[in-house]
């Protein structure tokens, strides 16, 4: 069978540019894996509006073309899957920046399914890494976790604290930020890794066994249901709004001084998942009692960021306060709400 023909990637004539977030990249031509899921959906978004000719590759076990409908004349869309190293040799010809974002994203899905997450996350972020190198990609921005550090010493944790990682997960992502480093020292391939605290937001699921907090509380409270705090609800979490985590992912492609390193993105503000239900209710006017579960395996008691690397570094300050993305995210899901 002969080889599918190269690409090219070609910014359409429909599509508008908002900012110039990026200045210092030429070319700007960006592969996003992961990128029709809930964030790369939103760095996809994002790097249009700023000028860039845009690439996609998603398998769409959990991300979905709908994710993109805003921008879809504006991208060219690969459906592929990272560990299929063909596929993504295919998705890095051309492109200068590679955002890296597809994986088995799930803390507590990791512990029941390791052998699932491992795979995707490590096999698949060396594959990324090869095809990059291979195609003299300049630069690969890698989307790690917070859930590398497990139970912190020391808060906020600072990036060089110690990673004991409390899940196979958090393991996966720390084996990529170390394979990242490596491919930046021994081969000169230009990386980055973000570790994203709790990222919430519009396009985020609320109907997945492992969905995340913010949308679980929120579509909850829609049907009138009460939400399930698993522990005492005293644990803290640091929650940041997708579109500041978009925002971090281009300046970190083109920040000087910051290859090899590995920044923390979050708000650098914890909050309580009590207080957190407590704001929910407060939003949607109502008074209600959670439930109470035993903590799952793999989760940890607090989590909350120092963000000063990522000031310094790449000038990132978040801007939407965490009302103000309860109140959006809540916007989003009462508009798709079936109660």
């Amino acid at each position: 069978m002969p080889a599918p023909p190269p690409l090219a990637l070609q910014l359409k004539a429909d599509c508008r540019t908002k900012g110039n977030i990026v200045a210092n990249v030429s070319h700007k031509r960006a592969l996003v894996t992961g990128g029709a899921g809930f964030i790369g959906s939103h760095v996809v978004q994002h790097l249009v509006e700023d000028g860039w000719h845009v690439r996609v590759l998603d398998n769409l076990s959990t991300g979905t073309e709908s994710n993109l409908s805003e921008v879809a004349a504006c991208i060219e869309l690969l459906r592929g899957d990272i560990r299929d190293q063909n596929d993504v040799r295919r998705a890095c010809e051309s492109v200068d920046v590679v955002f890296h974002l597809a994986a088995y994203i799930s803390v507590p899905g990791s512990v029941a399914e390791p052998e699932t997450a491992d795979d995707v996350n490590i096999r698949g972020t060396l594959n990324m890494l090869l095809c990059a190198r291979e195609a003299k990609v300049r630069r690969v921005v890698f989307s790690s976790s917070a859930a590398v550090y497990g139970e912190p010493a020391t808060l906020p944790v600072p990036e060089d604290a110690p990673t004991r990682p409390a899940s196979p997960y958090g393991l996966e992502k720390l084996y990529g930020e170390h394979m990242c480093r490596l491919f930046t020292e021994l081969y000169g391939l230009e990386t980055v890794a973000l570790r994203y605290f709790n990222v919430y937001g519009p396009r985020q699921n609320p109907d997945s066994e492992y969905a995340a907090v913010i949308p679980k509380f929120i579509s909850l409270l829609l049907c009138g249901e009460r939400a399930t705090i698993y522990g005492d609800g005293l644990q803290t979490r640091d929650f940041l709004y997708v579109s500041d985590v978009a925002r971090a992912n281009l300046l970190a492609a083109g920040a000087d001084d910051v290859q090899g390193k590995t920044l923390n993105v979050a708000s650098g503000i914890g909050v309580s998942i009590r207080e957190l239900h407590d704001a929910i209710t407060e939003l949607f006017g109502r008074q209600t009692t959670p439930r109470y579960a035993p903590p799952r395996p793999g989760d940890v008691r607090h989590s909350v960021a120092s963000i000063r690397q990522a000031q310094n570094l790449l000038g990132f300050r978040p801007a939407i306060s965490l009302m103000a993305g309860l109140r959006s995210t809540a916007d989003w899901l009462s508009s798709r709400s079936g109660c």
